[in-house]
């Protein structure tokens, strides 16, 4: 018993240990008819339409009815952002997840009291609709999240501020979409049993002349404009003429191995092998009865073949047999065929024919090998969105870095940095120095006439508001207690300890410009303030004019002395003059 508990299990079974499949040769050596598609010796392929027996010889074959048109498959997932969110209040969050990985999620509340859900992962997009009747209260966007994904883990999302998101949301959900084709065609002989023999074929019968008629329309090659699947259209180095269909507003182009080049003495005939073996899937034309099996034909591309094969002296017009095989790790694919699997030719063995063809390539989308590729494809692709979303999010805010400005010509400025620049025109972005420009709005404020900043002024006003309305100095305004400054000497161009005081504290009402002789030279050192909205000044012949209406005058470099101006100053002739005091009678 002990033995028996602790026995190696068998070694796993290698191809010597299956019953293989009876080859081709095997095959063709018995009594006909043959099935029109064979599986490898070793398997790996499924197959669809085994029957084709019309018994009881029936007036027509069984074909779809008009009414049930097949069904295109495809990846809907991908187009619920333009049908249910594009052009519709909603709202885009990002986050970072340290399993799932980058996080894109969208959310919309529809009138119906809805929450359409969709949450993109690097595996997946995840899409639900949640009634708001079902939740005790309203959820936070992270309980929303959890809400189609229970594995979500993070502690917050960050919403989407960029204006133009939804364009590279869009075109991350529907990169999967194609409205592109490319399907091989390869014609087999009576008694074609090899890759050799089956690209090795140039010439075309009327049996298979009259099935590419149902395939699509000939067209030439040279200057052709729509899809050409890779087909040369300029110098014709891959044939002049080939099978295009436009088929639902989708463009299908053909490869067919008769129109492609032949090269004489290439056994492989390389030029044609190179666009079917690199197809996905492709359809074998059959004239008679001779078995294809997938594994003829050596390629890691294709995965799925649609055999079709003439009924041969049918006197109910031109019928088809319909087999398919595919890869095993391929799920099934629609529409199915009918039993027995015989088909009329006409528009209805067109559809059917082209859907089943477009289906296929969707499933093998599927298979392993396309999956993993597609995969790691999708990844990428939405760190890049993520990356983009955040980067586009924090430049809205002016929270870029340093050298990602617009100064240094490598992103736009910011939304909240423009509209400051719309309040504040004029104002020098970034002067002081902080990483959103704030210095830059404080130095606009600053600056009298610019800014409807109701602060008080100081003192003695500001050293801008002396360049704008200097003669402010030279006579108190009207209605104050004091007399007039009347110019009659030059003033001092140092500043006083009494300026200094006066430049540190501010109060509700401006000093009798009389009572000090420091008072001019104190606006070269008082801190900059906004002028008081509505002061007037008067110039020395008294005319009354408004501060706020004259035009500045350029900013001193750092460090001028008052009394020491550039010689660009726009009032050079206006001097400082301190009032004297009044002479004595007897004097």
């Amino acid at each position: 018993m002990a033995q028996q508990r602790h026995a190696v299990p068998p070694p796993l079974k290698t191809e010597e240990d299956y019953i293989p499949y009876p080859s081709v040769h095997e095959v063709l050596g018995r009594e006909g008819p043959f099935p029109l598609i064979l599986l490898p010796q070793f398997g790996g392929y499924w197959i669809e339409g085994t029957n084709h027996q019309l018994s009881g010889a029936p007036e027509s074959p069984p074909t779809p009815a008009p009414s049930a048109r097949a069904k295109l498959e495809g990846n809907h997932t991908a187009k619920i952002y333009r049908k249910h969110f594009l052009g519709k209040e909603h709202f885009n969050y990002y986050s970072l997840d340290p399993a799932l990985g980058h996080l894109v999620f969208s959310l919309k509340y529809d009138e119906q009291e809805h929450l359409h859900l969709l949450l993109r992962t690097r595996a997946r997009t995840l899409h639900d609709v949640v009634p708001i009747s079902c939740l005790a209260e309203f959820p936070n966007v992270v309980q929303m999240a959890k809400l189609v994904c229970e594995d979500v883990n993070v502690d917050r999302f960050y919403p989407v501020l960029y204006p133009k998101a939804s364009r590279l949301i869009l075109a991350f959900d529907e990169h999967v979409l194609s409205n592109h084709f490319k399907f091989g065609v390869i014609y087999q002989k009576l008694g074609q049993t090899s890759e050799e023999e089956l690209f090795g074929t140039t010439e075309e019968s009327p049996a298979f002349t009259e099935f590419l008629d149902v395939l699509g329309q000939r067209v030439q090659l040279r200057d052709f404009k729509g899809f050409r699947g890779g087909l040369d259209v300029t110098h014709g180095q891959t044939g002049s003429e080939s099978i295009y269909c436009h088929f639902r507003d989708k463009e299908i182009m053909f490869h067919v191995s008769t129109k492609l080049p032949y090269t004489e003495g290439d056994a492989q005939q390389l030029q044609r092998k190179r666009h079917i073996g690199n197809d996905i899937v492709a359809v074998v034309f059959q004239d008679e009865n001779t078995p294809f099996v997938p594994d003829m034909i050596a390629s890691n591309f294709l995965h799925a073949f649609v055999v079709v094969q003439l009924e041969q002296g049918s006197d109910q017009g031109t019928l088809y047999k319909v087999s398919v095989t595919a890869r095993d790790d391929v799920p099934f694919f629609g529409p199915p065929l009918p039993n027995p699997a015989v088909f009329r030719k006409g528009p209805e063995f067109q559809e059917f024919l082209l859907t089943k063809l477009i289906n296929a390539e969707y499933a093998c989308y599927k298979a392993e090998k396309f999956a993993k590729l597609e995969e790691r494809t999708r990844a990428a692709l939405l760190e890049t969105l993520h990356e983009e979303l955040q980067a586009r999010s924090q430049a809205m805010l002016g929270l870029g870095p340093e050298d990602e400005r617009a100064d240094n010509g490598a992103a736009a400025p910011g939304f909240f940095e423009s509209f400051k620049s719309l309040l504040v025109p004029g104002s020098r972005r970034g002067r002081r120095g902080s990483a959103i420009g704030l210095g830059s709005v404080e130095e606009a404020l600053l600056v009298p006439g610019k800014s409807p900043s109701r602060r008080r002024p100081g003192p003695l006003g500001s050293r801008r508001s002396s360049a704008i309305g200097i003669e402010s100095i030279q006579e108190a305004p009207a209605g104050r207690d004091g007399p007039a400054a009347t110019p009659e000497g030059a003033g001092s161009a140092h500043s006083s300890p009494e300026s200094q005081r006066h430049q540190d504290r501010e109060k509700p009402e401006p000093p009798d410009f009389s009572r000090s002789s420091s008072s001019g030279s104190s606006f070269g050192s008082a801190p900059e303030e906004p002028s008081e909205p509505g002061r007037e000044s008067r110039s020395p012949s008294g005319t009354h004019r408004d501060a706020f209406t004259d035009t500045p005058w350029p900013d001193d470099p750092p460090g001028t002395p008052t009394g020491r101006r550039p010689p660009e100053s726009p009032c050079p002739e206006i001097k400082i003059q301190l009032e004297r005091p009044p002479p004595h009678p007897g004097s």
